[in-house]
């Protein structure tokens, strides 16, 4: 296993390939009260797992954009839409995969996924 601040380094590349520079999640408010959680779970999961070279970081993204969507995490799930569009998913395959996620975790969590998602496309 790498070391944290090798891990923080792969992490902090990653970020910038999904999310350009400057966003971590900055705009949630809970990073304010527990910034050192952010910074652990951030290298954990970005420089542990999203790093690693089995799978490209553009597959990861709409496979983190399904998960997501299935579980109703919405407020990650905007950060990861955007994501997904910085890493080059189009508008078209974000809402197919959405459209999906009613078949395998229901309608409700769909609609919430879709709402997000017309929040980042500017249909809100």
């Amino acid at each position: 296993m790498a070391e944290m601040g090798e891990l923080r380094e792969q992490a902090e590349k990653v970020m910038a390939t999904i999310f350009g520079d400057g966003v971590e999640g900055d705009q949630m408010i809970a990073r304010k009260i527990a910034p050192e959680f952010f910074d652990l779970a951030g290298s954990f999961c970005f420089g542990g797992f999203w790093s690693r070279p089995q799978l490209e970081i553009k597959n990861r993204s709409l496979v983190t954009v399904s998960q997501l969507a299935a579980l109703g995490r919405t407020d990650e799930l905007k950060l990861h839409l955007q994501g997904a569009i910085n890493v080059g998913w189009t508008r078209e395959e974000i809402l197919e995969v959405l459209m999906q996620t009613s078949q395998y975790a229901g309608i409700p969590a769909a609609v919430q996924a879709l709402n997000a998602a017309a929040e980042i496309f500017g249909e809100d």
